[in-house]
């Protein structure tokens, strides 16, 4: 048995025995209620000490899968059926303006302020952070250029950051030159500049229902309008309610998350990617790709961006390192497709250069391995959190609750009973501390008033445990 521990792979030993467990689970080697092998002896099969394999059992005993018994070891539990995941919603009719400013400065103060556990915005970084090496490379950095770091960079950035990730993209097949990518400060900006260049004040945008608040506040900052297509939880929007929209609305432009959707978490396949960029493609609509989870996959394999699917060049991809690596690098990119032309003047009158410190910073960053050497432990931090997360609201919320499992990324989507109201949950959450994201900040019609967002993109800790704990008692006491 001890070829099952294997030493040079990334994940944890502990981690290695709640997997092997799991095994034996599925495989019917273990059955509800049967005794699992004692601590001495799956040490002794797996040539692993003792504490490992008790921090392998503490680890299953918190994802609700086995029980410890006074004087008598660890046990498999019997297993609660996992709720439905959240339902598909109706297609809307008619385009909306949108009007989120208030609810979100709410928002925003919130997770500022001192105390509060930030499980409502996602920093997924936060869960494995790399600002160690980080250090390191910036130390570096300064060192050999000097004060080169303390002037204006070019506009469309870094030229080697820009190598690297033309690297990058062609390692999920996409060819491209250097010089096609903009450097931008953010994902958002990213998705600002997207914007304006394809659609203008009284256009109307398709987006994911429910999607993330940030793509929103730009088309209400924007004057645009939305049409709302439903997100499976799954594989991504609906294409049949696509089509549907399509057809009977003047939509000018899309903005979809087709790797890792935001608040969702599905992953839509590229089989179906390809449909989506053909039927836009065929009308001539503009796609703007908001790809800033694409890394953060818990697959097999990251997905294919929807670029590399375009014939046209009617597909815009934005993407940060804001997920993967620090939010306050402010440095995110954009792949303009052919609107090279128009977002490269929207970038210089917007903010003109993006900071030359970090740029370089991150090109060595990437250049010596850190980054792909961190991803891969961030992504293994996320997916166990996820699963933590997952069993702590399946046994504190109120039965009925439905909860998105999520393909990357790091949020969970949770519906609750059609009369909770997680607007009144995130004011009664912040009294004692917690900070949610509630449902209504995801749609321009104001949907989702019974739906959350919950982050487990943090370092765990046992504050994170209780915070879930508390607004499961919340919602059974108050909601």
């Amino acid at each position: 048995m001890s070829a099952v521990i294997q030493r040079e792979l990334d994940e944890f030993l502990y981690q290695q025995v709640v997997r092997l467990i799991r095994q034996m689970q599925q495989q019917q080697l273990l059955r509800t209620g049967e005794r699992l092998p004692s601590l001495r002896q799956l040490s002794s099969q797996l040539g692993i000490s003792i504490p490992t394999v008790r921090q392998g059992y503490e680890e299953l005993e918190r994802l609700g899968l086995i029980e410890a018994r006074d004087r008598s070891g660890y046990y498999l539990k019997v297993q609660r059926q996992p709720e439905c995941r959240p339902g598909r919603l109706p297609l809307s009719n008619t385009p909306v303006p949108v009007r989120q400013q208030s609810l979100l400065e709410q928002f925003y103060q919130a997770v500022h302020q001192p105390g509060i556990l930030p499980l409502g915005i996602a920093q997924p970084s936060m869960a494995q952070p790399s600002e160690k090496a980080l250090l390191r490379t910036m130390r570096r950095v300064t060192t050999l250029a000097g004060q080169q770091v303390m002037h204006y960079g070019p506009i469309d950035g870094f030229a080697p950051l820009k190598r690297q990730l033309a690297l990058r993209y062609l390692d999920v097949g996409l060819s491209l030159q250097p010089d096609e990518l903009l450097i931008t400060n953010g994902g958002q900006e990213a998705l600002a500049i997207a914007l304006q260049a394809v659609a203008k004040a009284g256009d109307v945008i398709a987006v994911e229902s429910p999607t993330y608040f940030g793509v929103l506040e730009l088309i209400e900052t924007l004057g645009m309008l939305a049409v709302e297509i439903p997100v499976c939880p799954d594989d991504g929007i609906w294409l049949a309610d696509l089509e549907q929209a399509l057809g009977s609305q003047p939509i000018k432009a899309c903005i979809f998350s087709t790797a890792i959707s935001n608040p969702m978490g599905s992953f839509m396949p590229d089989a179906q990617r390809a449909e989506l960029v053909q039927m836009l493609e065929q009308r001539g609509i503009p796609l703007i790709e908001d790809d800033v989870y694409g890394e953060l996959y818990f697959g097999a394999a990251r997905g294919r961006p929807a670029q590399c699917f375009s014939r046209k060049g009617l597909v815009l991809t934005c993407s940060s390192f804001s997920k993967t690596v620090a939010p306050s690098y402010r440095v995110g990119w954009l792949l303009p497709g052919r609107y090279g032309r128009q977002v490269w003047r929207l970038k210089r009158a917007l903010s003109f250069a993006s900071s030359l410190l970090n740029q370089w910073t991150l090109s060595e960053f990437i250049a010596s391995g850190e980054y792909d050497r961190n991803l891969k432990k961030l992504r293994l931090a996320l997916k166990l959190n996820k699963e933590r997360m997952m069993a702590l609201v399946q046994q504190h919320f109120p039965a009925g609750t439905r909860v998105s499992n999520p393909q990357g990324g790091a949020v969970l989507w949770i519906e609750l009973a059609k009369s909770a109201d997680c607007s009144l949950l995130f004011q009664q959450a912040l009294q004692h501390g917690i900070s949610i994201a509630p449902g209504t900040l995801f749609s321009p019609s104001q949907k989702f008033r019974n739906c959350l967002r919950l982050s487990f993109g943090v370092r765990w800790q046992p504050e994170v445990e209780l915070a879930v704990q508390q607004l499961g008692q919340l919602l059974r006491t108050r909601c």
